[in-house]
């Protein structure tokens, strides 16, 4: 019988995905610590199992173990040292989680909405995308993310990040990213049917290839500008002025006043922030500015979760550029790059973990044509 060649496949396994981000090596070297310090506690319990099996196994069938005392230091080396080992680990995880999680307040900014079964992405100049998202590399990226149906997971391999999206709730995570190329984002909830099918891919550019990517997309409106639309269209400046020195309306003046503390009745104060602007809209009964009537209606229902982040794109935009995180934000871009509150790119490297270290990888992705609208992803798929 004449034998079958069976073909040389190699089928390399990575032992982590692509490191991508300045998040990246620092949660791959706890990882690799957590991984090495399980190796060392299996292969040690299991030779002291071995040691102590061999060494006090019953050698004569009447013969009778001796009484052995408690011992003090035993008991605590075997609780101390297990204690500083489980902080060490404890420690390093929390300050990686606590940078990871506290997105600064001078990055770029995109707006994420999650729906069955995609991703939904809008850059503070317009472009809109879909499963898709282009940004330029060095730069930091804040994601302010919601989601109009169930929760769904945002998550990004190569870039080391992962944040749950909850209805009825804004969640912000940031990233940087060190080298071009193309990376896969997928969905990390089941969602659903489709839930395999949630996925998409970030285009990390050379900023100047990333310039003439939004050039592309000239013809797009900033969110704060359909923030504003909006804002007119629904009768809100009837009661709200936005601009600074106007006469009070029957509602507190929005002018200036993201970021800052408002008093609400019952003595108390919250953070005027994206949250608090959504359920002001969808439901202002719950908050009430203090020294005002309840009377503002309820858009719950009227407006979808991209409509309410423009209004809140548009109350971040009334203030004079540099007073308020993002206030430069909404649409404005200077000749060095992409910011937010006048920040180029360069000066956005200084990573709170560390500096980002000499870019590598693949060639950027080429620009779009021009004329292109700024919109991309499948376009049969629901909007």
């Amino acid at each position: 019988m004449q034998s079958i060649p069976i073909p040389n496949v190699s089928l390399p396994v990575p032992f982590s995905p692509e490191q991508a981000s300045t998040f990246a090596p620092h949660v791959d070297a706890l990882y690799v610590y957590l991984v090495t310090l399980t190796a060392f506690l299996t292969l040690a319990v299991s030779a002291a199992i071995v040691f102590f099996a061999v060494k006090y196994r019953r050698r004569q069938p009447d013969e009778l173990p001796r009484p052995i005392a408690g011992s003090m230091v035993l008991e605590l080396t075997w609780t101390i040292i297990p204690l500083m080992v489980a902080m060490t680990i404890f420690i390093w995880g929390a300050s990686i989680y606590f940078k990871a999680y506290r997105a600064p307040q001078q990055a770029m900014e995109v707006y994420v909405v999650a729906k069955q079964w995609m991703w939904k992405f809008q850059h503070q100049t317009g472009q809109r995308e879909i499963n898709e998202l282009h940004i330029p590399v060095g730069a930091r990226v804040k994601l302010t993310m919601t989601t109009e149906d169930v929760i769904h997971s945002f998550y990004v391999p190569a870039f080391r990040i992962k944040q749950d999206v909850v209805p009825g709730r804004y969640l912000q995570t940031w990233f940087e990213a060190t080298k071009t190329g193309k990376f896969y984002l997928f969905c990390a909830e089941y969602c659903g049917t489709n839930h395999s099918g949630m996925g998409g891919y970030i285009y990390v550019m050379e900023p100047a290839a990333y310039q003439q990517w939004l050039a592309g997309g000239s013809g797009a409106e900033s969110a704060a500008s359909q923030g504003q639309k909006l804002f007119q269209q629904r009768g809100c400046a009837s009661c709200h002025q936005v601009e600074a020195g106007g006469q009070q309306g029957r509602g507190p003046t929005l002018y200036g006043i993201f970021g800052r503390q408002q008093q609400i009745e019952g003595d108390g104060a919250v953070t005027v922030d994206e949250s608090y602007i959504r359920e002001s809209i969808l439901n202002p009964q719950a908050k009430t500015a203090a020294g005002f009537q309840n009377i503002m209606p309820t858009f719950q229902g009227q407006l979808s979760e991209e409509q309410i982040l423009q209004l809140v794109a548009y109350v971040r935009s009334l203030a004079p550029a540099g007073q308020q995180p993002g206030a430069a934000a909404a649409g404005t871009q200077t000749t060095s790059g992409p910011t937010t509150g006048g920040v180029p790119p360069s000066q956005q490297r200084s990573n709170p973990l560390a500096p980002t270290g000499e870019r590598q990888g693949s060639p950027a992705p080429q620009a779009p044509p021009a004329g292109n609208t700024g919109t991309t992803g499948n376009a049969n798929r629901r909007p």
